[in-house]
C-alpha cells in the first residue's frame, strides 16, 4: 500500500495509537489529554488527531467507526503509516451481573463472533497483548465481538456467557486479529455503558462522554508504562 485508501493523513501518525470507535470521543480525548493535538484525518468522518501525551511522547487518537470491518480497515492503514502499538478505548455491554455501569474492563481475549475477525483467521478466542493488558491496571476479562448491536436472537447472550464472555462489543476481535497478523501489539480497555443481564440499562449520555475521557486517560497511562 503506497497511500492509504480510506485515511487521508494531514500530519504524522505516531507509533502509539488509541482507538476509540466514536469520532466525538477521539476529539474529546485529544482535546482533554494531548498537548497541541493536530488533526490527522477527517475523511469518511473518521476523525483522528496526533499530539503529545503526558509522558512527552507522541500519540495518535484515531476513531475506527462502528464494527469490525471499519476497525480492521483503520488498523491496517495505520500500520502502513507506521503505527505499532494500539489500545482500543471503547464501550461495552455487560452480560453478567457482577460487571456494573462505569466499570473499566481490560480485555484478556475476545471471542470472535463477528465476520471480520473470522475472515482474518480468528478461530474462537483472540488474545490481547499481555503486557499492555497488565499495564491497563483494570479488571480483566473476556468479551465477545459481534456484528449486531440490535441482535434478534433470543438465546445468543446466554450462549456467549457459557463460552466465557462477560461483556459484548463490536470491534475488539477485529483489532486484535489485524494486529496479530501484522506483528503489531494491541490491547483493549472498555467501559461498561450498558447492563444487559436483566434487560438493558444504559448510562446517560453525559456520563458516557465523561467515561470516554477516562478511557483515554487509562490508555495513555498504559502506554507510558510500556514504553
Amino acid at each position: 500500500m503506497t497511500r492509504p485508501v480510506h485515511l487521508n493523513p494531514a500530519t504524522e501518525v505516531a507509533e502509539r495509537v488509541l482507538l476509540p470507535g466514536d469520532p466525538q470521543r477521539a476529539l474529546a480525548v485529544a482535546q482533554a489529554l494531548l498537548d497541541s493535538p493536530r488533526m490527522l484525518n477527517a475523511r469518511r468522518g473518521l476523525w483522528g488527531y496526533t499530539g503529545t501525551a503526558p509522558d512527552g511522547r507522541p500519540v495518535t487518537v484515531q476513531s475506527t467507526g462502528m464494527g469490525g470491518p471499519s476497525a480492521a480497515i483503520v488498523v491496517e492503514e495505520l500500520i502502513e503509516l507506521g503505527a505499532r502499538t494500539f489500545i482500543r478505548i471503547g464501550t461495552c455491554g455487560s452480560l453478567v451481573t457482577g460487571l456494573r455501569l462505569g466499570e473499566l474492563l481490560a480485555v484478556e481475549a475476545a471471542i470472535g463472533a463477528d465476520g471480520a475477525s473470522q475472515a482474518l483467521g480468528a478461530d474462537g478466542r483472540v488474545e490481547a497483548d499481555p503486557l499492555l493488558t497488565e499495564a491497563l491496571d483494570a479488571r480483566t476479562g473476556t468479551v465477545v465481538s459481534t456484528d449486531l448491536f440490535y441482535d434478534p436472537r433470543p438465546d445468543v447472550h446466554e450462549q456467549w456467557v457459557q463460552a466465557g464472555a462477560e461483556a459484548i462489543e463490536m470491534e475488539a476481535a477485529a483489532v486484535l486479529s489485524v494486529a496479530r497478523r501484522r506483528g503489531a501489539r494491541a490491547a483493549c480497555v472498555l467501559a461498561v455503558t450498558d447492563e444487559l443481564a436483566d434487560g438493558r440499562v444504559r448510562m446517560d449520555q453525559e456520563r458516557i462522554e465523561e467515561v470516554g475521557v477516562e478511557l483515554g486517560r487509562a490508555g495513555l497511562a498504559a502506554l507510558a508504562r510500556t514504553r
